[in-house]
């Protein structure tokens, strides 16, 4: 029996017109979404595949000029060209018929409304709609409160009237979810709905979506990147690659035998959790082994003893962010420190920098920072590089890379004690053009401004930076969370060539279970800020012992959808 067609698209062609000339975003795309089907339309950054599911819903910008048909199935009227209709019954549509899941969550809800407000807004909008009840206020709430039980929010009937910052960055992307399944709509799109979120939440939002299809029989198109939350998720598989579909296959059949380069490529580029992917990494200095007590106090590069960091410490709703954490970082040497959001990562990371007020003893280059003055303690900071983890917003966007790579140098002077400071951008040409070859990219990109890179160019970029005065010691904050998975997989091949050619030490703060096994050394698992276990990357993920690690290796999704689903 032939399922009911939701959704259909045919040649759908999508042109932007732009300063530099027009480009073509979708080059005659064709799919179908049937009744109850996980359809993932997968691609990295910039193959269409947004604007493309914007295309259903007619969400894209006036500057956008179409063709094709996109048809969309509604109980009142069956299936209509929605490229035919007026604004008012495109109003109409939204959320009843399809609605959009956006991928940040944070931005995608209003801040000044509390959330109890914006999910009754949607109820009671569409009293013009014949087949949607009339509600009161009152039964708008009901209602509210149910579908927010329905998605996992804790206290309902309370949290109704709280506002989107109380909420967790999980919590936040449930509550979109809601707004979407309020008015009983027949397909989501979910845009990247996963990508912003920690392992252990990603696999409850990715639970819920499933239970939401099973329970409503409601469609989902999926837009993601990750290879792993297809393999969970996904029916049938759609690939696209510079506004085009490449591939489109059963889920099983996908992964089994995918047929074009690129979706090879794709599944190639995912971080696995491997005794091979560890033993690929030949390193050319031999690894000091971490429980080794005979180490040299020259040979550690960063000791923490009984650290902690409270906030409002003389208030009574104080805050531990990090909680009794001892480890060692040696030469040469990278440790991967893994946990959620909230966890503590980057709190450390701030306090080596001398960033945060802390309680305990932590020796940078044998140096107690507690002991330090500001002057000493600026000093210290330029011998330590620091990846941050969002590459557009951690640039100054009035500077060109140029500048951005050389600031360091100038600010360290002539005089610094690595050699590498300088007195003018003109004195640091010659090594910012030597930094941008490291991290394989043109020396014509100094001229550029951030705006011009894509995600991977400008976090090479900020690799550049970070060795700028060639530092003992790098922190690597979350630096791939923000990529696709290709552009992740050549970010981290960089960052441990580099690491094998400058041996440097380093602290690499992630989320992600594979990416920490793929770069580090010994790995440490910060829970509620505090360190519940520490071993080699083969201890960790192949015998943990601690029940919060076992949560973490559970949570992540395999790129394998019959070892996914067992």
């Amino acid at each position: 029996m032939t399922k009911e067609t939701i959704a259909e698209i045919e040649h759908l062609k999508v042109r932007f017109s732009t300063d530099n000339g027009d480009f073509d975003a979708v080059k005659d795309t064709s799919l179908k979404i049937e009744a109850g089907e996980i359809l993932a339309l997968v691609g990295e950054s910039g193959s269409g595949k947004s604007v493309t599911s914007k295309a259903i819903l007619q969400m894209l910008p006036d500057s956008s000029i179409q063709s094709g048909t996109v048809l969309l199935r509604s109980d009142a009227k069956g299936l209509q060209d929605v490229r035919t209709l007026s604004p008012q019954s495109l109003r109409e549509i939204r959320g009843i018929d399809a609605a959009m899941v956006f991928q940040e969550p944070a931005t995608a809800l209003n801040p000044v409304y509390k959330i109890g407000f914006q999910l009754i807004e949607g109820l009671r909008a569409h009293h013009d709609r014949p087949d949607i009840k009339k509600m009161t206020l009152a039964e708008a709430r009901v209602v509210a409160i149910d579908i927010l039980r329905k998605v996992g929010i804790p206290e309902p009937e309370t949290r109704i009237d709280y506002y989107p910052h109380q909420f967790s960055g999980g919590q936040k992307q449930r509550i979109v979810i809601a707004q979407a399944l309020v008015l009983g709509t027949k397909l989501i799109i979910a845009d990247e709905p996963t990508t912003a979120l920690d392992v252990t939440v990603q696999a409850e939002i990715l639970t819920l979506l499933k239970n939401i299809r099973d329970e409503f029989g409601t469609s989902i198109l999926l837009i993601t990147h990750n290879m792993g939350v297809v393999a969970d998720m996904a029916d049938r598989v759609i690939v696209m690659n510079q506004g085009k579909i490449v591939e489109s296959a059963d889920v099983f059949e996908l992964f089994a035998s995918p047929q074009d380069a690129y979706t090879k490529k794709l599944l190639a580029a995912v971080p696995k959790i491997s005794d091979d992917t560890r033993r690929s990494r030949t390193r050319k200095v031999p690894l000091k082994v971490a429980a080794d007590e005979d180490a040299k106090p020259e040979d550690i590069v960063i000791q923490a003893e009984q650290v902690s960091v409270i906030y409002n410490q003389n208030a009574s709703n104080q805050f531990i962010a990090v909680d009794d954490v001892s480890f060692e970082i040696r030469k040469g040497e990278v440790m991967g420190l893994v946990g959620e959001s909230g966890s503590g990562k980057s709190t450390i990371g701030r306090s080596i920098m001398g960033l945060a007020s802390f309680e305990g003893k932590l020796k940078v280059y044998g140096k107690v920072l507690s002991d330090l003055s500001n002057k000493e303690r600026r000093l210290l900071r330029q011998r330590i590089g620091y990846v941050f983890q969002d590459p557009y917003g951690s640039f100054n966007p009035l500077l060109t890379l140029g500048e951005a790579i050389a600031e360091p140098m100038i600010v360290a002077g002539p005089d610094h004690i690595s050699g590498f400071g300088v007195k003018n951008l003109k004195q640091a040409m010659p090594r910012v053009e030597a930094l941008l070859e490291m991290v394989k990219l043109p020396k014509t990109f100094a001229s550029r401004f951030p705006h011009e890179l894509s995600g991977g160019q400008r976090q090479r970029v900020g690799i550049a930076r970070a060795l700028a005065l060639q530092p003992d010691f790098i922190i690597a904050d979350e630096p791939t969370s923000a990529l696709d998975v290709s552009v992740q997989a050549e970010v981290l091949k960089l960052f441990l060539d580099l690491q094998d050619e400058l041996q440097f030490s380093c602290l690499f703060i992630s989320h992600d279970l594979a990416v920490i096994d793929m770069v580090s050394d010994y790995i440490s698992v910060l829970y509620q800020g505090k360190i519940v276990e520490k071993g080699t990357g083969e201890q960790i993920l192949t015998n943990p012992q601690n029940a919060y690690t076992k949560k973490l290796l559970a949570s992540l999704p395999i790129p394998d959808p019959k070892a996914q689903r067992n």
